[in-house]
């Protein structure tokens, strides 16, 4: 296995629970690994568009956050608006947890889903991740992790088919 996969599979493991994780670089392209104990959930990237040129040009603007460091604040928030990991959660990983009356305290709006899922989140999940020179090898190494090129298997919330189509859940 590749040094690239070996960081997503047994690489320093961080908590949900200990967000922000300084860590994280503030601009940076790259992909990352959701871990439940010891099974694989989610496999990820982000920075998209980033190049190399335009990291360098987003570090050198103290304001600008993007990429990795954005992508897992997304996830540690527990907000399913804009962030589909969220709603994996909430649709796979917590909905059968719920008994009727959170669900109906829910339905009701005295209590919240999202809140929900962050909680899950911080209490259950972890990450790995590994800065990439760019947005296309960020991409490329996770659809290696999707297809299941780590020991665990592919992922159990996005899994890819070899063909590379996105697997049925």
């Amino acid at each position: 296995v590749d040094r690239e996969l070996q960081a997503l599979s047994s690489g320093q493991l961080h908590r949900f629970a200990a967000w922000p994780n300084d860590a994280v670089p503030v601009v940076a392209a790259g992909a990352y690994t959701v871990w439940e104990g010891d099974k694989l959930v989610y496999a990820g990237m982000a920075g998209r568009s980033l190049t190399a040129g335009s990291i360098m040009d987003h570090r050198n603007d103290p304001t600008r956050v993007t990429g990795l460091r954005s992508r897992l604040a997304s996830h540690a928030s527990g907000r399913r608006s804009g962030d589909q990991f969220c709603v994996y959660v909430a649709d796979r990983l917590l909905l059968l947890r719920l008994d009727q009356g959170t669900i109906q305290a829910i339905a009701e709006g005295t209590a919240s889903l999202d809140s929900l899922v962050r909680e899950y989140i911080h209490d259950r999940l972890t990450y790995r991740f590994i800065e990439t020179a760019d947005g296309d090898e960020a991409r490329a190494l996770e659809d290696r992790v999707r297809r299941g090129e780590l020991a665990t298997g592919p992922p159990i919330l996005n899994p890819r088919s070899p063909r590379g189509e996105a697997a049925p859940p």
